[in-house]
């Protein structure tokens, strides 16, 4: 889907991300959030040529968490797609369309999460204490809160 800018009534780029939100069940059931100076992420990133949204998911959470590809199941039933208008500072400001589709993620054997990408990391119990601002991250929480639900 290309939409258009409406400055220029142009075909307006498209960007596509993929990632995760990692669960774990021990000690407690809680999912990861990167932390930056401005304030949360999941780990994801943009799909290289070739690649399914899956591998790029996993691709981008071994590179930015340090975590072997083994140590996670992705949940089958699972994908969230998120799309926004961003400027894209690589492309000197251009409007885009930009789609991030993100899977849930069960870690599922214990390993030290080091990041690459961002200045730390925080695994945080569930439910979501709060909204964190961010389309991505609060929708994938919702969305994940609907799934768990529908298991009850």
């Amino acid at each position: 889907m290309t939409g258009r800018s409406e400055a220029e009534n142009v075909p307006m780029r498209t960007i596509m991300s993929c990632g995760v939100l990692l669960f774990r069940r021990e000690p407690e059931l809680s999912y990861l959030l990167l932390t930056h100076p401005r304030g949360f992420d999941l780990p994801k990133g943009h799909r290289d040529p070739g690649e399914t949204e899956q591998m790029c998911a996993l691709r981008e959470l071994v590179e930015e968490t340090g975590l072997p590809a083994e140590a996670v199941t992705l949940d089958p039933r699972f994908q969230f797609q998120s799309c926004y208008y961003p400027r894209y500072r690589r492309l000197g400001g251009e409007v885009v369309q930009k789609t991030v589709t993100i899977f849930l993620g069960w870690l599922n054997q214990d390993a030290p999460i080091v990041v690459s990408e961002h200045t730390g990391h925080e695994w945080v119990a569930w439910p979501p204490p709060r909204q964190y601002g961010n389309g991505t991250i609060d929708g994938a929480l919702d969305e994940a809160g609907r799934l768990f639900a529908d298991q009850e």
